[in-house]
């Protein structure tokens, strides 16, 4: 980058927060998806007025910008693909600025890790539900970007059920509000809900105003095995039907439970075709007994062949740990992992696990799939050889034929990783040209320069 740039930047922040180094340029080159795109320098704001000038400035410049949380993201909507500047918020915007008990809403900067906030608000007897696999490292400016999901995501919703007000920079380095702390709000256009999963190409998020709700005093965590994922689909569905609504709804399939157990041998049903996991909770010992007894029959009534309850917190760890290490486990099959998260209505799973199974077979590659079955969320992961290239190429075109079939269920490319670069190339397949040039109407609307995480999404 030009050295007067640089000299600018580093004016206007400290030497300290400006690095063009070789080590900061390679930290910042990647995410969870592996790929790597070198940027030109690595900013570190610590402010809005900073956010402000280094976009006004940029705009002027036409320097390409990429805002960054954790880099935790699985689809390179945090990569510099064009190269220009990292804008990294999670070094000095990260303060959980107020916890209002009154209105029961936290605000708080984008650099915030999920899992700081849940033990803040959970410390004062309230609750902050969207969980994401991440949570433990991901900023919530990065799950607003996202619009993140998780486990608790069949109760209680997903961020943007949470998000009531933002504060955002324009590519031209105004800064707007977006939304209020009130309950009730429908004066103006609903500008938060846009920034909401835009992947950081429309404002960068520099407040967030969060609902927060009351704690569950109680929760208690059950598993059931299944001769077949059909069977464990139909129990999902006549459990919803019965009334109940579990905290989460999780099931691994027989290529996942083979693999969780090669890898961490925690005696593990390796015949079953499926296992699902579910936790619920409540107030009262009678609301979580009535829960539990109503899954439990609905679960034996739809071919169940073993019902587990968790008596203890130490026992909920082990029924829940080969969902969480269900990620890692599947490695055995394969070097590469080309990990979608395709969501179809909830009746339709049965049907897309079939479909995927064939072009399974069809490609010759293994697809462990595991997921969210309370929202239709499925985790679907071509698992190749990532040094042989006609591997990659079976595998990319497994990956395309399984997109078609999820949109033609009616569902979703992404549930909750989004888009970024590695879905761009599909975006086509699930939306007109007249919806796509609506999108970039949006885009040319925020940003007429294109300075702002450009090319993502498929724009």
């Amino acid at each position: 980058m030009d050295a007067l740039h640089v000299k600018w930047f580093e004016e206007l922040l400290g030497v300290e927060n400006v690095y063009a180094d070789k080590a900061h340029l390679l930290a910042y080159s990647y995410d969870a998806t592996r790929t790597t795109y070198e940027p030109d320098l690595v900013l570190f704001p610590r402010h809005e007025a900073d956010v402000q000038a280094i976009l006004r400035y940029c705009n002027t410049h036409r320097i390409i910008i990429t805002p960054r949380g954790a880099g935790s993201g699985f689809t390179g909507g945090a990569l510099p693909s064009n190269g220009g500047i990292i804008l990294a918020l999670e070094k000095h915007m990260n303060k959980i600025l107020e916890i209002d008990m009154e209105n029961m809403v936290a605000v708080v900067e984008p650099g915030v890790i999920n899992m700081d906030l849940q033990r803040a608000v959970e410390a004062k007897g309230l609750f902050y539900p969207p969980d994401p696999a991440s949570e433990e490292y991901s900023t919530l400016g990065g799950n607003v970007a996202e619009n993140a999901g998780g486990m608790r995501a069949a109760k209680y919703g997903i961020t943007k059920d949470y998000v009531m007000a933002l504060r955002a920079v324009l590519p031209n380095g105004e800064a707007i509000g977006a939304g209020k702390r009130t309950i009730k709000d429908v004066a103006g256009y609903n500008v938060a809900g846009i920034l909401i999963a835009s992947e950081g190409t429309l404002g960068i998020i520099t407040q967030i105003t969060l609902k927060l709700i009351a704690k569950p005093k109680l929760k208690q965590t059950a598993m059931g095995i299944f001769p077949s994922v059909k069977d464990a689909m139909n129990a999902v569905y006549k459990t919803m039907a019965a009334g109940v609504t579990p905290v989460a709804m999780e099931f691994l399939d027989n290529l996942t439970i083979r693999a969780v157990e090669q890898k961490y041998a925690k005696g593990l049903p390796v015949d079953a075709g499926a296992i699902l996991i579910t936790d619920v909770d409540g107030n009262l010992d009678e609301e979580i007994t009535t829960q539990l007894v109503t899954i439990e029959a609905m679960f034996l009534a739809n071919g169940c062949t073993s019902f587990k309850r968790a008596n203890t917190a130490e026992e909920a760890k082990e029924l829940w740990f080969a969902r969480r290490n269900a990620s890692p486990s599947i490695t055995v099959y394969g070097s590469k992992k080309l990990n979608e998260d395709i969501t179809v209505p909830r009746s339709k799973l049965p049907e897309l696990l079939d479909v995927i199974n064939a072009i399974a077979q069809k490609y010759e590659v293994k697809v462990p799939c595991f997921g969210h079955t309370g929202d239709g969320n499925v985790h679907t992961n071509v698992m190749v050889d990532g040094t042989n290239p006609e591997e990659l190429e079976k595998g990319h075109k497994a990956i395309k034929e399984i997109f078609q079939a999820t949109v033609d269920l009616g569902g979703t490319l992404s549930g909750e990783h989004g888009i970024g670069l590695s879905k761009a190339p599909y975006m086509t397949m699930a939306f007109t040209e007249g919806e796509m040039e609506l999108f970039r109407s949006i885009k040319r609307a925020f940003d007429p320069n294109n300075i702002l995480n450009p090319f993502k999404m498929g724009l």
